[in-house]
């Protein structure tokens, strides 16, 4: 049987989902999964990167983090997928990589796999629970089966999103704190251990 694969592969501008990515990682490895931490290329033009400084430090602290292939999802057993909140939805950088993946879809080879996302706004109630929802659509037409954290854990009633990981970071002022930890530690656990039960059964 072997431990579950898990591929972390996230979109982070300024460096919140990529705090929250390498949560997920730490607590997806100690829960015994083999984990794949991949970031998805950046689209936007350097004078966009360069009007935020938080924007720049992030991309340069992040080169060694390998960039998501096809692969990275076809390899796993379960993927989370992390985005900021734009405008209620995912990234364009996170959607132009799951638009590559039309050709695996089409084989058959993104079906039956537990999938999972996180997701961090600017504001208060600024999105995340559509910006989940949005792409919880995706994981359907994958054939996917959806694993959110739900309220299955105390932390879950603190960070109070039954959806996925998700944090309030208020322009950079609130950095990712236990709460979310807490509740990345409770999401992780359950991916790992939803798949790891798939992967036993198929066995």
């Amino acid at each position: 049987m072997g431990n579950v694969k898990v591929s972390i592969i996230y979109y982070s501008s300024t460096g919140t989902g990529t705090e929250i990515a390498n949560t997920l990682a730490a607590e997806a490895e100690a829960a015994g999964a083999e984990v794949r931490l991949r970031r998805v290329a950046e689209l936007a033009p350097d004078a966009a990167i360069d009007s935020n400084p938080a924007w720049r430090a992030n991309v340069e602290a992040t080169r060694s983090v390998p960039e998501a292939t096809a692969d990275d999802v076809v390899w796993a057993d379960a993927v989370l997928f992390g985005s900021p909140t734009r405008f209620g939805n995912i990234s364009s950088q996170l959607k132009q990589f799951i638009d590559t993946l039309g050709g695996q879809w089409a084989q058959g080879l993104l079906a039956d796999k537990v999938y999972s996302g996180f997701t961090s706004t600017s504001t208060t109630h600024g999105g995340q629970e559509s910006t989940l929802l949005a792409l919880y659509n995706t994981f359907h037409h994958f054939g996917g089966i959806v694993v959110a954290p739900g309220y299955t854990d105390g932390a879950k009633f603190a960070d109070g999103n039954p959806y996925g990981t998700s944090h309030v970071d208020a322009q950079g002022a609130n950095k990712v704190d236990d709460t979310t930890r807490a509740a990345a530690a409770v999401q992780a656990r359950r991916v790992v251990g939803v798949a790891q039960a798939l992967k036993n059964g198929r066995a």
